[in-house]
């Protein structure tokens, strides 16, 4: 007697989450790199949740094939649970704009979930020659929270991110950190061997040196437990920016 035959199951759907906010002439390169990068991937969902930028951000998101979502309320942390809350996939995948994941991106994530790891993010690159931006990107090799940023994007399991209970909308600045802590309770952190490339491109406006000294700031007062407010406060009039 033949056995039953058994049914054939596809790799796990990812669905990739990009908080959007005036990225027009960004957004688009960034698309079709990703599609580029996974190959042939029938299980990947695009989706730009964009805060209402008044550019041509979601038309040229949706020229370049993702689903664009319109979130009601402006801020990193609530456009991306509002994205997770409309995607599709068992693994979600959080991204900044402007920072390019390796070819081969779905599969090393894939390889992680499948290993064990409830979550985890790259290694960084910077695209500028700094010297010391590279010293300090060395250490996102190591899985603590003080290492890791949404700069390294995020993937997580759907199960594991609900668990955590989503971003902290009330967090305008260490979103990213603050989440982190909360995955690792809930499910291993893996920091896959590989790297992504982030833009440079707010030091080269600011400054590497003072830049990167406003953020030892800034992360000091997030460790001594100062307000959001306090910190925004801080952020809005030293850095040279127009998104938080």
């Amino acid at each position: 007697m033949n056995p039953a035959p058994v049914a054939a199951t596809g790799p796990a759907a990812i669905s990739i989450i990009i908080p959007t906010y005036k990225e027009a002439g960004h957004i688009g390169p960034l698309l079709r790199h990703l599609r580029t990068a996974a190959g042939p991937d029938a299980a990947l969902e695009l989706l730009v949740v964009d805060g209402h930028s008044p550019d041509a951000t979601a038309v040229e998101a949706t020229a370049a094939g993702a689903r664009v979502l319109l979130c009601p309320r402006k801020g990193r942390a609530a456009q991306l649970n509002f994205g997770a809350a409309a995607a599709t996939g068992s693994i979600l995948y959080f991204l900044h704009a402007d920072t390019y994941p390796p070819a081969g991106f779905t599969a090393h994530i894939r390889a992680a979930v499948a290993g064990g790891a409830g979550c985890g993010g790259y290694r960084l690159r910077f695209d500028h020659p700094s010297w010391f931006l590279a010293l300090n990107a060395w250490f996102t090799r190591f899985p603590q929270e003080v290492f890791r940023f949404g700069d390294q994007s995020l993937f997580v399991r759907r199960d594991v991110f609900g668990q955590a209970g989503g971003y902290r909308e009330d967090m305008v600045v260490f979103e990213d950190q603050e989440i982190t802590r909360r995955l690792r309770r809930v499910a291993p952190l893996r920091v896959l061997p590989h790297y992504i490339v982030t833009s440079a491109r707010k030091y080269r406006e600011n400054g590497v040196w003072r830049l990167q000294g406003i953020y030892y700031l800034i992360t000091a007062m997030y460790r001594l437990g100062m307000s959001q407010q306090r910190m925004v406060q801080v952020y809005r009039r030293l850095i040279r920016q127009d998104k938080v």
